[in-house]
């Protein structure tokens, strides 16, 4: 998910519903996320023409689907405009060509893409099947891309498949991310009442863009899910628990997430740093400093910049977690899952002797060292990856999205609406494989590939699947697709899933035909839960 938020406030899991913090040597490893790349469609051809409230928009279809890429939704966010809520595109004259993504908006270079400098970045993309029309009102899925808050981009989650198995309408937006999108100071709070969820401003406007223009594409505005991958997935939470975001959609999917937020204090004092660094914070007028500094120079000083939501503002009147607890969130359908093996991908390839381990329970667990230890053992045959795959463990079962933890969270949500609950469970499949020989397994971000197109090192993942994960990726696809279109997963010929109910039905998603529903007993046993909640 996102590391700043993990950094500030993450937190495992204890009895009763309790929480400890995760000692910050555990969050600080470094995470490795999959290799993500823009997919485009081969020989596409000409698509139609569509009407928004700006202008015309040309497409291009192939494949079955018809395709809008890059179209404004915001006005771009630079100049007097960076650090403020977003302001409305300007329209345009005669057909704007929608063939070609948007800018990605400033971002360092990470395994999501390479470094980008332009603030021009608020741009939309709408998938159709080929042949909608005005008045077909079909559902309409909302792709929130993750990447921490900090990188990533919706280049990088074509809704081709899911548009094209299951009939859908599919939207993926671009936002501000790091310090252009979450930056706190007091200076902004006083000039506009609020500060630090610029980003989240941006997702709500574009939500609000779909309101107003997917009856256009052939969508139905009063059939909206939104969906997200972990900060994705972050940032559905917090529309379900933003009261500005009601009436913007309808369902909610999240995939790996775990739901923090901070006060303004917190959210300033941790943008000190980068304001100092930028060269501002002696400045007569450091806000005026830093709206002239280039993209580049804040994009230079904000290395370790975390990005998570402010409450104490009318975007998040309370912390989320209180509100989530309360109930006081938008009550609409859930479904919301986490990967057998999410710690995997935070601590890729990392290297230590069982000394080491030994050292680090020690400095992660103090008196409880040893029984963690019991629990998770160096066992008799190593090799060089053994380190890795304990502290992946210790993430995946009481880390900050973890199964533990995610246990709670889907308990919570279930208490106040109608919640289905999955595991991915697919250990053996291709991914990410930055370090020949290390065991991915169901990692963080594994699932990705089943429904958008995924890379490693710029190689498709996809048509590397076994006939079992073929059938896995389309299962799912479908399962994605039926809960879009009724606010329920269920698909004839597949595995039942239920509800999430007292016995904690949980779906397992596993390759070849074999996805089971296992209960709560089997979840916690799998991860040890009965043993973490006797931390306090």
């Amino acid at each position: 998910m996102q590391q700043s938020a993990d950094r500030d406030h993450g937190s495992g899991r204890a009895g009763g519903g309790h929480r400890v913090r995760l000692r910050a040597a555990l969050l600080a490893l470094p995470v490795a996320l999959v290799g993500l790349v823009p997919a485009t469609a081969a020989h596409a051809a000409q698509g139609g023409v569509v009407q928004t409230d700006k202008g015309a928009v040309r497409g291009t279809t192939a494949d079955g689907v018809e395709s809008f890429r890059g179209i404004p939704y915001a006005a771009a966010p630079n100049g007097a405009r960076r650090w403020k809520a977003p302001q409305p595109a300007a329209a345009w004259s005669g057909v704007r060509d929608a063939s070609s993504f948007g800018n990605v908006c400033p971002v360092l270079p990470s395994t999501n893409g390479p470094r980008s400098e332009t603030e021009d970045c608020l741009f939309i993309n709408v998938q159709r099947p080929a042949g909608t029309k005005a008045g077909d009102n079909l559902p309409v899925h909302v792709f929130i891309h993750g990447g921490g808050l900090t990188n990533g981009s919706s280049n990088q989650n074509d809704e081709a498949k899911l548009v094209a198995d299951t009939g859908v309408i599919g939207v993926s937006m671009n936002y501000r991310l790091g310090v252009f999108g979450f930056l706190a100071t007091s200076q902004l709070t006083a000039e506009g009442g609020q500060s630090g969820n610029y980003g989240f401003l941006d997702q709500q406007a574009a939500l609000r863009w779909v309101q107003r223009n997917i009856r256009a594409f052939g969508g139905k505005p009063y059939e909206v899910t939104i969906d997200g991958e972990s900060a994705g997935a972050y940032s559905v939470c917090g529309h379900m628990i933003s009261p500005e975001s009601r009436g913007l959609f309808n369902q909610a999917m999240m995939q790996s997430t775990y739901c923090p937020s901070r006060t303004e204090a917190q959210a300033e004092s941790a943008s000190a740093s980068f304001v100092s660094a930028v060269g501002c914070s002696s400045a007569a007028d450091p806000l005026a400093c830093l709206r002239a500094a280039s993209p580049a120079k804040l994009l230079d000083a904000s290395g370790g910049f975390g990005s998570t939501f402010v409450h104490g503002t009318s975007t998040f009147p309370e912390p989320t977690q209180t509100a989530l607890a309360a109930g006081r969130f938008a009550h609409v359908p859930v479904l919301t899952g986490v990967n057998r093996d999410e710690g995997r991908t935070f601590v890729a390839g990392a290297t230590g002797t069982k000394a080491d381990y030994l050292t680090y329970l020690s400095r992660s667990y103090g008196a409880r060292a040893d029984d963690v230890y019991a629990h998770y053992p160096w066992p008799a045959q190593s090799d060089q990856f053994t380190y890795a795959y304990l502290l992946g463990a210790l993430l995946t079962d009481n880390g900050f999205i973890g199964g533990c933890v995610q246990s709670d969270f889907v308990h919570t949500l279930a208490k106040y609406t109608r919640t289905y609950a999955y595991e991915f469970d697919n250990r053996t499949g291709p991914g990410l494989q930055q370090f020949p020989g290390y065991v991915w397994g169901a990692g963080h971000a594994a699932e990705l590939a089943y429904i958008w197109p995924s890379f490693n090192n710029g190689t498709p993942i996809a048509p590397l699947f076994n006939a079992g994960e073929r059938q896995l990726a389309n299962e799912m696809t479908k399962y994605w697709g039926a809960f879009a279109t009724n606010g329920r997963p269920r698909v004839a010929g597949q595995t039942s899933w239920p509800r999430f109910d007292k016995h904690g039905s949980t779906i397992s998603l596993r390759p070849g035909g074999q996805s089971v529903v296992i209960d709560q007993a089997q979840f916690d046993a799998e991860h040890q839960c009965g043993f973490w909640s006797t931390f306090s």
